[in-house]
């Protein structure tokens, strides 16, 4: 019989415990905490179902977790200071977890990343790589970094189309990168050129999201107005609009933000007889004054702008049109913020989003003369801010006493929520209303939306 020393039998025993560990495979559990925009959502809920179709399930990110992935946004250097915040605070809390940081920040800034203590670091695109890193860094504890140079990309990224577990609405992203290069955003720069979805994949998601028990979808992108422009034929929105709204005709379909000059009189035609897509569109402005929307560097001025909002609101009357406005803009004057605030009244947005101007180091726009100070962006926010909520409060009370069809979202205190087709937040006594369309009249304002009394 062959004897064995006890070194021996010892190493045979860790060999079998290995064997054992590597047969046997290990389930983990991860948390993410997404920053930014809505493609940042997109692709954080397409992350997390990577995870579970490999067999790891998705926590709370203030849950204990095995690991923690932190899709960040920089497109201010704001966003920059609540990645690093958010990061810091994961490192601390969690010092023997997975710690993963993907997106915009560590697209151009990788090495700041690293030093904050991230394991494994991604920048905007790959993310199933960035997936099977981060399990890789589980296993074996190897650091990895995968940072692609954005403005080399050609190929529009396929991810898996969804949303998290208990949703009514999904994103459908059909475009990615930008290449207006306005002197503000470094966008261009860490999410490369236009990139689109095919037809055909658009359409297959879209349906799947329609079995999966969606009633709503978001079309999504960096700049879904230049959608197809990299395609073969150079299709448009409006083309792939008519086939997504076709494909899933029971389904509400919604517009991202889109650029003025998109909306032009048959792009209104066209559209305007879809009846599931929503009469919603966020416009984006930055500035209602010409000198301004000049060192913006933005693709148009205020007649042409005022002239898309004229358009759809003809097209659609009753429609919702939003926009994001930057107070504060290098050298802006009080003249020319003056007329912004007149032509913000002039467009009746039915909501804003108001932004005091911030820094971006790395864009033409942060070493411009005529910096102002904070004092001064937080006097012209909140002359913006009451500005928009005058209209906001207008546009709201032109709802009262009208019926409108309610998608029902969730619970909140003693209320359902939900939105309308042109999205206004609405509130009414109900039961077992999730993901339920309802007819309701609407009775008043409340809080951020309107009261109403199920039909």
């Amino acid at each position: 019989m062959q004897r064995f020393a006890i070194w021996q039998l010892e190493e045979i025993q860790y060999f079998f415990v290995q064997r054992k560990r590597l047969l046997v495979k290990k389930t983990m559990k991860f948390g993410f905490y997404t920053l930014g925009c809505k493609v940042n959502q997109y692709e954080t809920q397409a992350m997390a179902q990577l995870f579970v179709e490999k067999g790891h399930s998705v926590g709370d990110f203030s849950d204990l977790c095995d690991g923690y992935i932190i899709n960040t946004c920089s497109v201010t250097a704001v966003a920059d200071k609540k990645n690093r915040a958010v990061i810091r605070r994961a490192r601390r809390d969690n010092p023997h977890a997975v710690i993963a940081v993907c997106g915009c920040y560590p697209q151009h800034a990788a090495d700041a990343v690293a030093d904050l203590g991230a394991d494994v670091i991604g920048g905007s695109a790959d993310r199933k790589a960035f997936v099977e890193q981060v399990l890789s860094f589980a296993e074996n504890k190897v650091k990895s970094r995968q940072v692609d140079e954005a403005l080399k990309r050609r190929n529009f990224e396929i991810l898996p189309a969804g949303g998290l577990e208990g949703r009514t609405r999904a994103m459908l992203k059909v475009q990615d990168g930008c290449v207006n290069f306005c002197s503000y955003c470094i966008i261009p720069y860490t999410r490369g050129p236009i990139r689109s979805a095919p037809v055909s994949l658009a359409l297959s998601q879209a349906k799947e999201l329609a079995v999966q028990g969606y009633r709503e979808i978001v079309v999504t992108g960096i700049e879904i107005a230049g959608w197809g422009a990299d395609l073969p034929g150079k299709p448009n929105l409006a083309e792939l609009l008519e086939a997504v709204c076709n494909a899933v005709p029971h389904l509400r379909v919604r517009l991202g933000s889109l650029e003025p000059r998109i909306i032009t009189e048959e792009f209104c035609e066209r559209l305007a007889g879809i009846p599931n897509l929503c009469p919603h569109f966020h416009l984006s402005m930055q500035s209602g004054c010409d000198t301004v929307l000049e060192r913006m560097k933005r693709k148009y001025d205020t007649a042409r702008y005022l002239e898309s909002v004229e358009l759809l609101k003809a097209h659609f009357p009753g429609c919702a049109v939003t926009t994001d406005m930057i107070v504060a803009f290098p050298g802006e004057t009080a003249e020319e913020f003056a007329q912004s605030l007149a032509f913000i009244r002039k467009c009746g947005f039915a909501d804003m989003h108001i932004f005091p101007y911030s820094r971006r180091p790395g864009t033409p726009a942060d070493k411009m003369p005529g910096q102002l100070s904070n004092a001064v962006k937080e006097e012209r926010s909140r002359a913006a801010i009451q500005v928009a909520a005058e209209m906001a409060d207008a546009y709201r009370k032109n709802l009262i006493n009208t019926s409108q069809i309610v998608l029902f979202e969730q619970e909140d205190g003693v209320y359902y929520t939900g939105h309308t087709p042109n999205y206004v937040k609405v509130y009414a006594k109900g039961s077992d209303l999730h993901n339920e369309f309802r007819l309701v009249r609407i009775t008043g304002l409340h809080q951020d939306g309107v009261l109403g009394e199920l039909v």
